[in-house]
């Protein structure tokens, strides 16, 4: 059945959540406490702050910023002013960053000056406006321009681990259907506190979680570094409900030992090529959560797949469910995961030949993810095309490799990569953040115990931690 969407455009979301919940918190970010009405009125004024800044209904204004209620303000007052999100990564450098602005043809840059200690520069000709500290925000007078559902809402660029950036086009009416949707398999409620630790420049923070929130009523308290002790004292403290992040989060809320009462939360939603089935099962049985929910996603279609309530812990653990209403999922002949759907992005910003190669004439996206389908219709994540090696003519997936290895008692985190080898090819290396003693010697050996031997890594490299992007995707890049 699909899920009613109430709404035609993002600014109407706000409007109407002011309307049904009113005086209930909507943003709690450190002493500042904002209700839903409070939160309207302030983008309805940011709205105007753009308006008489020139920002007209089309034009693109870049975000680099952390998490914080300001950026709410300033990207929803943005969409009220008709105009169109572009979100930049705050691990970017001023380079990076710049190329993003340029291409996106950005009226206006906003940032937020000392966080991580930095300054956050502009390229030339683009005005830059501190979030915090310029007052901009709250300088205009209340606006609401009338956007449809067919209207550009956002430019999201992709993360550019495995190349340059592109900017992915994404309507008000796509998102708003696919997240009204998301917040019924999530099982997020009004009243329900949602601490996110996602970046809103990504669809995980800024989609399945402003928007959800929006949606159902929900409170949103923005975490702009994720700190585990800083994460566990606002759990405890603001008696927090829901809290989705990527397998990492879980990781390090697992290793931090108990002395904090968690137990107001009930959801978990995480999900990615590697979560390992070893990690469900933990989350599930030593942490205090009632509901988890994995899923799959990607910025050029936002969330394709999901587990149900109810599904058995076997699927849960071993999949990332079932394709969401409107979306048809298969498989092809390489295995590479193909999806189909309403909420498949419009295009890559500017790139016409990016985005024919990406969505193919019958509208089929292709993914770069290696995938299977069960008996039931549930999607299984074996890897990514360009992380497969080839092993003496074997291919080799290194998230079923690393799936494998984390069910050791002693490996806490796991990345793995294929290196050259003379005979073979490519052989598997292993980078391991342990949590326990062991040898590279007794890890192969255990390894050889449970998996074929052309899946076997041939070296071990043990780290204190793995490098990490801001949505806590290892970058394999960076391991050799």
């Amino acid at each position: 059945m699909t899920t009613a969407v109430r709404w035609r455009s993002i600014p109407e979301l706000v409007r109407d959540a002011a309307e049904r919940f009113g005086d209930a918190e909507a943003v709690v970010d450190g002493e500042l406490r904002l209700t839903f009405a409070e939160l309207a009125h302030r983008v309805r004024c940011t709205a105007g702050a753009f308006a008489s800044a020139g920002v007209g209904p089309g034009d693109r204004v870049a975000l680099w910023a952390p998490n914080s209620a300001e950026w709410i303000v300033a990207a929803f007052g943005l969409l009220t002013a008709g105009g169109v999100l572009v979100p930049v990564n705050t691990r970017f450098r001023d380079e990076e960053a710049h190329d993003i602005v340029v291409r996106s043809a950005a009226r206006i840059l906003l940032v937020q000056n000392g966080f991580l200690g930095r300054r956050f520069t502009g390229p030339p000709g683009v005005p830059v406006i501190d979030l915090k500290r310029d007052g901009f925000l709250a300088s205009g007078r209340p606006l609401e321009h009338k956007a449809g559902e067919d209207d550009l809402a956002d430019v999201i660029f992709t993360s550019g681990t495995t190349g340059r950036p592109k900017g992915v086009m994404t309507t008000h009416g796509q998102t708003l259907r696919l997240y009204a949707e998301w917040c019924e398999l999530a099982q997020l409620r009004q009243g329900d506190r949602y601490l996110i630790v996602n970046p809103f420049f990504h669809i995980f923070g800024y989609k399945a979680g402003l928007v959800a929130s929006l949606m159902k009523g929900a409170t949103v308290l923005p975490v702009d570094v994720f700190d585990v002790d800083r994460v566990l004292e606002l759990v405890e403290r603001e008696r927090v409900t829901v809290l989705p992040g990527p397998p990492t989060l879980y990781h390090s809320l697992l290793a931090a030992g108990g002395g904090r009462d968690l137990s107001s939360l009930r959801v978990a939603v995480t999900g990615s090529a590697d979560i390992p089935v070893e990690l469900v099962r933990r989350i599930t049985t030593e942490l205090p959560f009632r509901h988890l929910m994995t899923g799959y996603g990607l910025t050029e279609a936002g969330t394709v797949t999901a587990s149900r309530p109810g599904d058995p812990y076997e699927a849960i653990a071993t999949t990332v469910g079932r394709p969401c209403e409107g979306f048809e999922v298969r498989i092809a002949d390489d295995q590479e995961v193909l999806v189909r759907g309403y909420s498949v992005m419009r295009g890559y910003l500017d790139d016409p030949e990016a985005t024919a190669e990406a969505v193919d004439e019958d509208g089929w996206l292709h993914t770069g993810d290696l995938g299977e389908l069960d008996g039931q219709g549930r999607l299984r994540i074996v890897g990514r095309k360009k992380d497969m090696f080839i092993v003496g003519g074997f291919n080799a997936y290194p998230a079923e490799i690393e799936g494998f290895l984390l069910k050791h008692p002693a490996v806490a985190q796991v990345a793995v990569i294929g290196v050259p080898d003379d005979r073979m090819g490519q052989v598997g290396k292993a980078f391991v953040v342990p949590r326990g003693e062991v040898t590279q010697a007794g890890l192969i050996a255990w390894a050889k115990e449970r998996m074929a031997g052309f899946k076997v890594p041939r070296y071990v490299e043990f780290r204190t931690q793995l490098p990490l992007n801001a949505t806590g995707k290892v970058m394999k890049d960076q391991l050799s």
